[in-house]
Parts: structure tokens; sequence; C-alpha cells
């Protein structure tokens, strides 16, 4: 990693909601160190500053593409970025979802609104080596259906269970409606041997783990990326400390058997 933001173009602008874009970038000279999926960088906007967000996709040629939500000044700026630009990247930092771990195993993946995005190197990765793993269940849920990303391609990939879920429906809406964990019980696993992988919000987050858990799948199989405000990204200010834990050292990606006792503490 560099502690130097390195320049990479934007060769690719992607809308995904009216608030959300994903940005595929290409090093302009030497790339970063290889980035496992789950991992993130800091990503600079030149002249307005710097913020955390996980890698959506690993190119062969060194690029990344990085899902942003316009939420501040910063992911704004990268929001408004267009094809040619060149923004800055740090990292890569943090854990991974450990894959290889589940190897031979059924996975449930379940990813809440923009949750998706980091999700989406995980099940690339496995579509790219399917035979190495059971049954493959993907749930996913939005607030709206305008929020939901990556759409036409989730509909897409080649999994044994995909489902999809909204909390409030439009007049153009014909699917589910409800919450993410209501699809749980539509995906095929065997507890006994299967790996779960959850990101969206904190609430979502809780909920789906537990009810993870309740159907058997043991909590240090269970693993969940954390949600919170990262700084420096390297353990040093404190600024994203949960309990013993510093997300961006010790996170973002961690078993839920180390972040449930940490998230059923209110406000820690």
């Amino acid at each position: 990693m560099t502690a130097v933001p390195v320049p990479h173009r934007v060769v690719l602008r992607q809308p995904e909601t009216p608030d959300t874009v994903t940005l595929r970038l290409e090093p302009v000279g030497a790339a970063l160190p290889g980035f496992a999926p789950g991992q993130f960088a800091m990503v600079h906007c030149f002249g307005r500053g710097e913020i955390p967000v996980s890698v959506s996709s690993v190119q062969s040629t060194g690029g990344l593409a990085h899902t942003v939500r316009a939420v501040g000044a910063v992911s704004a700026g990268l929001c408004a970025a267009r094809t040619g630009d060149v923004i800055g990247l740090r990292g890569p930092y943090g854990t991974a979802w450990e894959l290889e771990r589940a190897r031979g195993a059924d996975l449930v993946v379940v990813a809440g609104g923009i949750g998706l995005a980091p999700l989406r190197p995980l099940v690339l990765a496995v579509l790219a080596g399917r035979e190495a793993y059971g049954r493959v269940n993907l749930l996913v849920g939005a607030r709206t259906p305008a929020d939901l990303i990556a759409r036409e391609e989730v509909t897409g990939w080649d999994t044994s269970y995909t489902g999809v879920m909204v909390d409030r429906p439009d007049r153009h809406w014909r699917g589910d409606v409800g919450v993410v964990t209501q699809l749980m019980g539509r995906a095929h696993f065997d507890p006994d041997r299967t790996w779960a992988f959850v990101c969206g919000p904190e609430p979502m987050i809780r909920a789906a783990a537990r009810e993870l858990a309740h159907r058997g799948i043991p909590r240090e199989r269970i693993r969940v990326s954390l949600e919170r405000n990262m700084r420096c990204a390297t353990g040093h200010c404190g600024h994203c400390q949960l309990g013993p834990l510093l997300v961006c050292r010790d996170g973002p990606v961690v078993d839920w058997s180390d972040a449930e006792p940490l998230l059923s503490v209110r406000e820690l």
C-alpha cells in the first residue's frame, strides 16, 4: 500500500441510482498492489479530500471499480467525475471476505442496498470458480426499486437461488415486498456446511446475521462487513473504534462471533 494517492483515470462511469454511480478506474502509471474482495481503498477527490470505499470489482489490468453514493462533499465530487477525469487511490486496506475458507461449502450472500457493491467481487469470484462451491444463494434487499444497484447484472448471475426484495414498491414493481430476511426460507443450504457473507446497513446486518445463526449456521462462519466512519485507514486516529476493534485495521470484514456482542450494545 502507499501513503500517497496513486493517480487513476475514470474509464467508465455507470449511474446506478439517482445518487449512486460506479466508477471503473485504470492506473495512469504503476498499479497498486492487488486487492482482495472485501478490502477497501482510500479514494481521493482532488481539491476535496478522500473517503474509504470498498472495491466493487478487481480487473486483471490492475484497474478497480468503486460504487459511490453522494452523501457528502467528497462523495458528491466523486459521483460528479466524468470519463477521463483523474482521481487518487491508496490501498489496499482492511480485511477481506476470505472466500478461500468456504471452498466446498454452500454459500449464502446477503446484501442490503449499496452493500451489494463490496459483495460483487466475491460473487464474481464464486461464479468464475463455480465448481469449487456447493449451492450459491444470493439475497438482495433495498428500500425501493430505485435503490437497487446492478439490477440487470444480478438477475443474470448463475446462482442456485437469487431473491430480490424491496421495502417500498413503486407502481411498476412486480417482485417481492418486505425485508431481505424473508427470503431466507427460499434459500437452499445445509447449515452444517454453509458460509454466509453479509453487507449492508447495520440494522440489516444484525437482523440477517441473527437469522442465519438461528437457522444453524455457526457464528464463526458468518462474515459481516462493518460500517463505521473511517478516516486514517491505518488504525491510528481511533475514529472508527468499535469496542476493542478498529474497523479500518481489524475489519471491515469480521466473523459474526466477534461482531455480535459489539453490535448488541446500544450506541457503541
